[in-house]
């Protein structure tokens, strides 16, 4: 595996794993982390563990365009339930996320050090919040890199039930009138297949990432 040093460049993503691990290492700075998101690659990893880097071939993404919702979430759309913003409270978003207990998952890959990382990008503007309210309490929300034309999606949280499909469903809305080419899901899981991400192959992905970047 790779080891990153204070040099700013990746190995050619031909040298990952099979499951997508490419280096280790590094830094979580500004330029580092856009020039990974440019290039499909991100950061995952807990406390215990070294800045670990992936690009998971196939990648898991949603073409706004084939959002899937079911009849029971287009009731809830046209409720007065919930409420959306954008960027209103950033911190509280990661912080949910950080808190949020998954299935099969010890801890948070939500570090201090990836959120303050992250909150950097977002006072940049590289970064995006998209916030569900029920009444004036904060609900659901999610977050990620913005590219221009492609959304990286990194995490999302749900206090009450369907509060975080409310978010990603209004962001993928939002995202398809702006004309952007894809929504970054990363990885499988069920959930997301069922809202109408897949997965491509990984050669494919960067190429629409490198049509906005030439």
């Amino acid at each position: 595996m790779y080891h990153l040093t204070k040099k700013l460049e990746f190995p050619s993503l031909e040298n990952s794993s099979s499951d997508g691990l490419l280096a280790y290492g590094g830094d979580l700075s500004e330029e580092r982390l856009l020039l990974a998101y440019r290039n499909g690659i991100f950061p995952w990893y807990d406390e215990n563990s070294p800045i670990l880097w992936w690009s998971p071939d196939p990648r898991m993404v949603l073409f706004p365009e084939k959002m899937k919702i079911s009849k029971s979430m287009q009731k809830v759309l046209t409720e007065d339930r919930f409420r959306l913003t954008k960027n209103s409270c950033f911190e509280k978003v990661i912080d949910q996320c950080a808190k949020v207990e998954r299935e099969g998952q010890k801890g948070t890959w939500i570090t201090e050090e990836m959120k303050n990382a992250y909150v950097k990008l977002h006072e940049k503007g590289y970064v995006q919040s998209y916030e569900v309210w029920e009444d004036d309490e904060l609900v659901g929300g999610l977050y990620g890199v913005d590219l221009g034309h492609v959304f990286c999606g990194e995490s999302m949280f749900s206090l009450k039930s369907n509060a975080s499909k409310f978010a990603f469903i209004k962001l993928t809305d939002e995202l398809r009138e702006k004309n952007y080419r894809l929504i970054d899901c990363q990885v499988y899981t069920k959930h997301l297949a069922s809202l109408g991400a897949e997965e491509i192959p990984r050669k494919d992905f960067l190429e629409i990432l490198k049509d906005e970047f030439k």
